[in-house]
């Protein structure tokens, strides 16, 4: 879990980052979370996970034959980032960031996420 904890702690250093968790979108349970967004990373989690699982019922249903990157969901002063994992060791995990608008860089904080995600296994 230490590993997870520090995935967290450089999921927080990116700049305008005020909450992050990883994700089982199967249970929807956090497995690591940490910041303070203002509102319970828990039930978002939980949340997110049915939003990642009814796009991968959809795509499935598409005949859709790809991975899901990031999903974005913006909102008056958060956006909020969900960068699903596609590695042998973080299948049925995602990485979901949430950012206070006022102080993030959407793009450079997607590309941060991206490279920080790739790192993350169990």
């Amino acid at each position: 879990m230490s590993s997870l904890n520090e995935a967290i702690k450089q999921l927080l250093s990116i700049e305008g980052a005020t909450g992050a968790a990883i994700v089982d979108y199967t249970s929807g349970m956090a497995l690591a979370q940490g910041g303070s967004p203002g509102f319970d990373l828990g039930v978002a989690a939980a949340g997110n996970s049915n939003v990642v699982s009814a796009k991968l019922r959809t795509m499935a249903d598409l005949s859709l034959e790809s991975d899901i990157e990031d999903i974005l969901i913006t909102l008056g002063s958060q956006y909020h980032l969900i960068n699903v994992l596609n590695s042998d060791g973080s299948k049925g995990l995602f990485v979901y960031l949430v950012l206070d608008r006022t102080y993030a860089n959407l793009a450079l904080a997607r590309h941060k996420l991206k490279t920080f995600a790739k790192a993350i296994t169990i």
